[in-house]
């Protein structure tokens, strides 16, 4: 059996319930990011600014949040990039990047995405601060990582305003979000997942198999469960956590391990009588498919998958499990025989309320292309082969 383990997190239970229209709010600002927008970001003590995507920004849009706001802004970016670009120690969070004059478009790219960094030059007078969790800077980088893109963004303080936050972004025309809500907003959703469709399915090798999907109120990505014979309801079930991996599992891709996973769960799921594979909308180990093209290329100048998620601001492994535990929930189990190589699997399952009782091994051979991505699973994920 596997015990809970700590966490800096805090856990789903202590995050306060939230309403609809803040919910919608973040999911509006995500929209916005994504379109290259700026939107409003108010924090806890009422003071209000303007964010906008480094992704996305066009070559004018710092001017226009100078204009905006009246104040310069800052580069905000994760301590991963910060230090990648060495100008921070190992930790997490988030970090402002500050210049003497105001930051450019271009500088803030450079700085923000390796891509459009080949020379390794740094702006003259360049600072690091690390922010706290309530700033308007982490809501703003968090806010990006919800749109699925680089975890950056260029944020400036809304200065001389008068009036509520809501004032200053209706005179303005942007869609204002809470940095509260942003914080709480992937726990919220999670407790809104709710079994909308389900079919038989006949797979190869597991004819008798139904597929349930689970959509979030928030229009997101449907996660599946795809079942397996008649598992019964209040007893262990074998369970596989399968995060999708359209490269893998749909194209056959060898630089990883994820469709002889996915073929090779439903298999042994099928074989051992019954049981359940859920697939996960956590493409990439949650940095998203373009994020995990992009960390493709960087592995291919000589990095390891946990460098190259890092190298690009993320953390190595950015999936939560919360989604899968809720799932189980609602199909009516609360303990598995989990068919993981992954500990951290385990530790946040139990975390999340599922007892695990079992751990069943799920090893597959390399191939001349996967060999360093299954070694570095091994050697730098604690991955148990």
């Amino acid at each position: 059996m596997y015990a809970d383990a700590p966490s800096d997190s805090a856990p789903p239970e202590a995050v306060l319930p939230m309403d609809e229209a803040a919910m919608r709010a973040v999911d509006r600002a995500t929209a916005a990011l994504r379109r290259g927008e700026a939107v409003a970001i108010e924090t806890a003590d009422g003071s209000v600014g303007a964010a906008v995507s480094v992704e996305s920004v066009a070559i004018d849009a710092v001017q226009r949040l100078v204009q905006l706001t009246g104040a310069s802004p800052v580069l905000a970016v994760t301590r991963r990039r910060a230090t990648v670009l060495k100008l921070m120690g190992e930790g997490t969070g988030v970090v402002a990047l500050s210049l003497p004059r105001c930051l450019t478009a271009d500088e803030a790219h450079a700085l923000a995405d390796p891509e459009h960094r080949p020379d390794g030059a740094m702006p003259e007078g360049l600072t690091a601060t690390a922010m706290d969790p309530g700033s308007r800077e982490t809501a703003a980088v968090d806010l990006a990582r919800l749109a699925r893109l680089l975890p950056a963004a260029i944020v400036a303080p809304a200065t001389g305003h008068t009036g509520s936050a809501a004032e200053w972004a209706a005179k303005h025309d942007l869609l204002l979000v809470r940095a509260r809500d942003i914080a709480d907003y992937r726990v919220h959703v999670v407790r809104t997942l709710r079994r909308v469709a389900e079919a038989r399915v006949p797979l190869s090798g597991a004819e008798n198999t139904s597929i349930a999907a689970f959509r979030p109120i928030d229009g997101g990505p449907e996660h599946l469960a795809i079942i397996v014979g008649n598992p019964v309801e209040g007893e262990p079930v074998l369970a596989r956590l399968h995060s999708e991996c359209f490269t893998g599992d749909l194209l056959g891709s060898l630089r990883c391990d994820c469709g002889q996973q996915l073929r090779g769960a439903i298999a042994e799921i099928a074989r051992q009588g019954s049981g359940v594979l859920l697939y996960l909308a956590q493409e990439g180990r949650g940095i998203g498919l373009v994020n995990k093209l992009r960390a493709y290329r960087i592995q291919d100048r000589g990095f390891d998958t946990v460098d190259a998620n890092e190298i690009l601001g993320f953390e190595a492994d950015e999936r939560v499990y919360l989604p899968a535990a809720e799932m189980l929930r609602q199909l009516g189990f609360t303990a598995v025989r989990l068919m993981t190589n992954n500990p951290e699997k385990l530790r946040q399952l139990a975390r999340c309320g599922i007892e695990v009782v079992e751990r069943v091994p799920h090893i597959f051979p390399s191939n001349g292309h996967n060999e360093g991505y299954l070694r570095t699973k091994a050697e730098r994920s604690g991955h148990m082969f």
